[in-house]
């Protein structure tokens, strides 16, 4: 990504908006700001570009200002409003591609290459030859591509994930219904196991009634025995 969000002048703009006093004290207040912004002392320019923003709210360069001081304190999003903000007040065409081009180095930063993208574009609406801006819009469509594809083979693990679980519930299921049936079969077993031994004891009652029967029809014959005199 090249170039760094730059803080912009104050410029004469102020001194048309407001008495000469407050615009001394703003203006004041805007250089203490940029000096601590080049000191990279970025939360000391915050709170003097928002001194100046309480003083005076439409300053395009305070929001510009404190959009750049945001920026480097990794408060993205929060910069990215105050760059809109600019944009919504400023009149020249290269404040606003400016503003559009540190929107998409916030987004950029941000991992919101979508929007990065579009602000890059704007920015070279407005300044068709910003080579800046054509490299940042190539690097940011290479990083949403890679996103994209992260993305993708993400949601493929995670379908590859759901349906070795949903096998594994399978499995699991079937090896339930086997064991299912297996104890099915089992009580099959013992109850004809149970039948049998019942059938057999029935069989060895009769047999054993049988026997008694066939010994008292013995014990009988043997009892009325054949005459073996002759009655001459």
């Amino acid at each position: 990504m090249r170039r760094t969000n730059g803080a912009l002048g104050l410029g004469l703009l102020l001194l048309a908006v407001a008495p000469a006093a407050e615009a001394q004290s703003i203006r004041s207040l805007i250089r203490e700001g940029n000096s601590r912004y080049r000191n990279e002392k970025y939360s000391d320019a915050e709170v003097s570009y928002r001194k100046a923003l309480e003083k005076e709210k439409s300053l395009v360069q305070g929001h510009f200002n404190l959009g750049n001081a945001l920026h480097k304190e990794g408060k993205y999003d929060e910069a990215v409003k105050e760059y809109e903000d600019a944009i919504g007040r400023a009149e020249q065409k290269d404040t606003k591609a400016y503003a559009y081009y540190n929107i998409g180095n916030s987004a950029l930063k941000g991992q919101k290459y979508e929007e990065a993208i579009k602000s890059y574009i704007e920015t070279l609406k407005m300044r068709p030859d910003d080579e800046d801006a054509k490299y940042n819009l190539s690097y940011a469509l290479e990083k949403l591509h890679q996103q994209q594809q992260q993305q993708q083979n993400k949601n493929q693990d995670k379908n590859k994930d759901k349906n070795q679980q949903k096998n594994k519930d399978q499995q699991k299921k079937e090896q339930q219904q086997k064991q299912d049936q297996q104890q099915q079969r089992q009580q099959q077993q013992r109850a004809q196991k149970q039948i049998s031994k019942a059938e057999a004891e029935r069989i060895l009652d009769v047999l054993k009634n049988s026997e008694k029967d066939v010994q008292r029809k013995l014990r009988v014959r043997q009892a009325v025995r054949p005459r073996t005199d002759k009655d001459w």
